[in-house]
């Protein structure tokens, strides 16, 4: 029997050394669908519940793996669904190919059911590739293409097979005319700026006094030539929310996290120094970093795009962090005046306390603080981390103490709901050895987390370890948003967008056969992690956590505390308990 198209684009996929694609059938795809299952035990598909989470798993495992991830989806409607989790690919740089349905050619143009104008759908998301298919002979080079645009331009790509050209009869294209014949692979370059441009930076780096050094997600795999360019010269190192697993939190100079989530040791280092070393980084948010002209700085990239764009740097190498990191350490002279150093370091030391503070303030029902400052000490060694987007990634970014060896991410571009639960899967998957943990919040939980706990019971069983952990933080309400109405804009919260349902997670999880440890006290917090983590499986930990308590910034305007003040004024219902747990957060920070 001749090999079919579908066939042929799962074998390309193999031989590309994909071993994993994450998604949802439908009878638009069916013809991929039959060629997975006949190659079944050379290739995994992962099921999901929503192709947006299929979407968000293959994102999840190029973050985690650093291979292009792979998501499929039928025609129509669920190539609609994949479009969320495909941004949150593209706005974080990760390599990520679609592979989607589409109705038989004969149809397109006949207002067919389910018939969507995929090219122009896709032609933002996947801008620097989307394509379909129309005959046998060109899918060799859709599918080369796809994969080796992802990988060079860390992005998302796509490939549109209608349903019919799935199921004919595959051919290699001939060698006439107008045919490509594509080939397979490709090796990441080591990219290196000129000499003279690393000189100039070394002299500006050596000139400083007060160097300030901020890491993204591009620093990741240079966390040992971070660490020797911050000693040499006895800089604080700050992370974005992305680089906050390129060095341990136990280090004494590092300040932690950055922005409206980071602390305050991070905002000040930004504010005092006189040198800023960027790496790896695109934070965005400018009232964050110095002062337009106020320092001299630095930013190495691996995409000359993204040089000078948040700050006016006076040097921009483009260049792999590691190797060009590597390159300037050889240029550096050490500071023997550690002033500043140590100036950070005690900064570090009373954010510490001031933290641990924060955490242990009384709260009703429980602190979130608490249950994070908690949980570090319990981590798992080597565990996974991800978090969702609202106040749980406030408390991720500032009150989990994350160690040597583990990952890290979350949704940092986007910032969209409910990449935690997904994330987490995608790591099992990648790591069936490690223990995921997902910080999640009531909100995205309701809105995709709890139907993706179905996901984890179905797979549990093939996975070596199959310990994973849920953690949500269960307020009743959309924290993240109704603190952004009284502080931004200064208004009341809105009740009726803001109320999340209640609901028992810990209950759903028995019921669909994961463990539930439902957390309402204080007194509980600390014994339930311990019998969380202890778990031999996945857990679902349901902490009754207060919304009153505040995802203070590290830095209060006057125009923020204006409308603090207004939101109260005009009548919130929850005016004094966020008075009197802002009041105990403030304190905190004077009383140490």
């Amino acid at each position: 029997m001749n090999k079919q198209v579908g066939d042929f684009v799962v074998e390309r996929l193999i031989s590309w050394g994909v071993t994993r694609v994450f998604g949802y059938p439908g009878d638009g795809i069916n013809g991929v669908m039959g060629a997975l299952n006949r190659a079944k035990e050379r290739i995994d598909f992962v099921q999901t519940r929503h192709e947006e989470m299929a979407a968000f798993m293959a994102c999840a495992h190029a973050k985690f793996t650093g291979r292009p991830g792979v998501c499929m989806s039928t025609s129509g409607p669920g190539a609609i669904h994949l479009l969320n989790g495909l941004y949150d690919a593209k706005m974080d740089h990760q390599p990520v190919v679609a592979i989607v349905g589409q109705q038989a050619r004969m149809s397109m143009g006949g207002d067919y059911q389910q018939e969507v104008d995929l090219l122009s759908l896709y032609k933002d998301v996947a801008h620097e590739f989307v394509h379909m298919a129309t005959e046998p002979a060109q899918v060799r080079h859709l599918i080369d293409r796809a994969l080796r645009i992802a990988q060079v331009n860390r992005t998302v790509t796509c490939v549109i097979l209608p349903a019919d050209v799935q199921e004919l009869d595959y051919a290699e294209p001939p060698h006439l005319h107008g045919s490509v014949h594509t080939g397979m692979g490709y090796s990441r370059p080591e990219i290196v700026p000129p000499f003279d441009d690393l000189q100039r930076a070394a002299d500006i780096l050596n000139h400083g006094s007060k160097v300030a050094i901020l890491v993204g997600a591009g620093a990741l795999h240079a966390a040992t030539e971070v660490r020797e360019i911050a000693d040499i010269l006895g800089a604080g190192v700050a992370k974005a929310l992305l680089g906050k697993a390129v060095l341990p939190d136990d280090l004494p100079y590092v300040t932690g996290a950055i922005g409206l989530l980071g602390t305050k040791p991070s905002y000040d280092l930004m504010m005092e120094c006189d040198t800023l070393l960027m790496v790896g980084t695109a934070f965005p948010y400018s009232e964050f970093l110095p002062k337009e002209g106020k320092v001299k700085a630095v930013q190495i990239d691996i995409d000359g795009r993204m040089l000078g764009l948040r700050y006016p740097t006076d040097v921009n190498l483009q260049g792999d962090s590691r190797k060009t990191l590597q390159d300037l350490i050889a240029l550096l002279e050490y500071k023997s005046d550690r002033s500043w150093r140590e100036h950070i370091e005690a900064e570090v030391r009373r954010w510490w306390k001031v933290a641990e503070a924060r955490a242990m303030n009384s709260a009703h029902p429980i602190n979130p603080q608490r249950v994070f400052w908690e949980m570090s000490p319990l981590l798992p060694d080597r565990c996974i981390l991800t978090a969702d987007s609202g106040s749980s990634a406030s408390w991720f970014a500032r009150d989990l103490k994350i160690r040597e060896g583990m990952m890290a991410s979350l949704s940092g571009n986007l910032a969209t709901m409910c990449p935690g639960v997904p994330y987490a899967i995608a790591a099992k998957f990648a790591y069936p050895d490690r223990v995921p943990v997902a910080m999640v919040g009531d909100g995205a939980m309701q809105m995709s987390g709890i139907n993706e706990l179905i996901t984890i019971a179905k797979y549990r069983n093939r996975w070596e370890d199959p310990r994973m952990v849920i953690l949500v933080l269960n307020n009743q309400d959309l924290n993240m948003v109704t603190w952004e109405q009284r502080v931004m804009v200064g208004d009341p919260k809105f009740e009726a967008s803001q109320d999340v349902p209640p609901f028992n997670y810990a209950e759903y999880a028995r019921m669909i056969g994961l463990e539930g440890v439902r957390i309402e006290t204080q007194d509980e917090v600390v014994p339930g992690l311990q019998r969380a983590f202890a778990a031999a499986g996945p857990v679902v930990i349901d902490v009754l956590t207060d919304p009153s308590v505040p995802p203070l910034p590290p830095h209060i305007t006057l125009k923020q505390a204006k409308a603090f003040t207004s939101s109260v004024l005009k009548g919130d219902d929850n005016a004094w308990d966020m008075i009197r747990q802002t009041y105990k957060e403030v304190v905190e920070n004077y009383l140490h």
